[in-house]
């Protein structure tokens, strides 16, 4: 066995536990834990004090920490409410979305700040929905009409992301066509998994027996939920696809095989949500403060100055699209989705890493899209709401919408 030091591990894993409970002990401080845990980690890392480097135990644990935090965001998935005028609105906020982001992107290689305008479009385009829907739950606003819309567009908007970045910028070279054929095979495998295992869920015996073992030691749909995790990310990784597609992809799978997870069996999401949440993703946002490069950020007043160049195009671009939402929700809601879309954080992390890889973009300039991201993460939701709890006044919908969400909470959440 190969002589292995979990030192660095140890202190990622302090830092992990230390963020969420210095927290709670401030809780007018409204700040996001994983803001905290970057921050610790730049200061504790080689940027700054080097007490901790990334090694081996870390790395590992980190790439799990992406694949689970990208798996519970495709958990998050509910086509059920992705319909109507909902999904519409959602759609043309991701249509304009991506006409902003194509123009950021040109704009930003034009100025020499990157190499690949399309890269940095798609890096402008994700919503953090992993960030966005405990926001919107706190403020017990995740049912409202107001909440549906943000969190359909931030769905689409995460989706839409994950896939182009794995069809155009996939570390493993090949044609976009190729890549097009093999993302639609890798598409028609997730469906034959979704049509074969909920055939197999009808077999009364087979029930029986998850319900029998889901809360033993056996922990069986835990169990199968990582098989799933797994096979999804080794076979994207065979195709040559990105891994954090197949972990989006892989939840997103799961929710539509167990709908009624919250009625047979309602701890399956908390214990996956322990897991990924207690131990895993919180190494992952750790290692990228590790990770972030601060002496290329500060390297110079140009260097520095993109950062909130950056800021500004990510809001722009998820932003403005929110003026769609003016017919269900006005006044300063509208602002409050603005700020909500323009939170990213995890995608831009992942999107950064690969660019790097590719050397598609500098690393000043990746570090100014992280640093943008934080920026974003610690004041957008702040701000938004702030809004919010001063618009309890204004319409949240139209009576159509209203309708429809009543007709959805009466008959679909049980």
């Amino acid at each position: 066995m190969p002589a292995v030091s979990f030192a660095n591990l140890l202190v990622v894993a302090l830092i992990a536990f230390a963020a969420p409970f210095l927290l709670g002990l401030f809780p007018r401080v409204r700040l996001p834990s994983v803001v905290v845990e970057i921050i610790a980690g730049i200061l504790v890392g080689p940027a700054a004090l080097g007490w901790v480097r990334v090694d081996l135990p870390v790395q590992i644990l980190s790439i799990l920490g992406l694949a689970f935090l990208l798996f519970l965001a495709g958990m998050e998935i509910d086509l059920e409410r992705l319909r109507g005028r909902v999904l519409r609105l959602a759609g043309l906020s991701l249509a304009a979305s991506a006409i902003l982001a194509l123009v950021a992107g040109y704009a930003a290689f034009a100025l020499g700040l990157v190499r690949s305008p399309l890269l940095i479009g798609i890096i402008l385009l994700a919503t953090s929905l992993g960030l966005v829907v405990p926001v919107l739950k706190d403020a017990g606003e995740a049912e409202t009409p107001f909440g549906q819309l943000v969190i359909a567009a931030a769905t689409v908007a995460d989706f839409g992301a994950v896939i182009l970045l794995s069809l155009f910028f996939s570390r493993e070279a090949s044609s976009q066509i190729a890549k097009l054929i093999l993302l639609v095979g890798f598409v028609t495998v997730i469906a034959l998994v979704v049509v074969g295992v909920k055939r197999l869920e009808r077999v009364m015996r087979l029930s029986a027996l998850l319900v029998r073992l889901q809360d033993t030691t056996a922990e069986i749909r835990v169990r199968a939920s990582v098989v799933l995790l797994i096979a999804f990310t080794a076979l994207a990784e065979k195709l040559g696809l990105e891994t954090i597609l197949a972990a989006f992809l892989a939840g997103a799978t799961l929710r539509l095989i167990d709908q009624d997870q919250f009625r047979t069996h309602p701890n399956f999401p908390l214990k996956l949500e322990a897991i990924g949440y207690g131990f895993l993703i919180p190494v992952f946002f750790v290692t990228s403060g590790l990770q972030f490069d601060l002496r290329a950020l500060f390297a110079s007043s140009s260097s520095l100055l993109r950062l909130p160049l950056f800021l500004v195009a990510l809001l722009a671009v998820r932003g403005l699209p929110a003026l769609f939402y003016r017919g269900m929700i006005g006044g300063r809601r509208i602002m409050a989705a603005a700020l909500l879309q323009a939170t990213s954080l995890p995608f831009i992390v992942a999107a950064a890493a690969i660019g790097l890889q590719l050397r598609l973009i500098s690393p000043t300039s990746g570090a100014a899209l992280i640093g943008a991201g934080l920026v974003s993460v610690v004041v957008f939701p702040v701000l938004a709401l702030t809004l919010l709890r001063y618009s309890r006044h204004d319409v949240a919908a139209t009576p159509a919408l209203q309708s429809a969400q009543t007709v959805h909470g009466a008959g679909g959440d049980g």
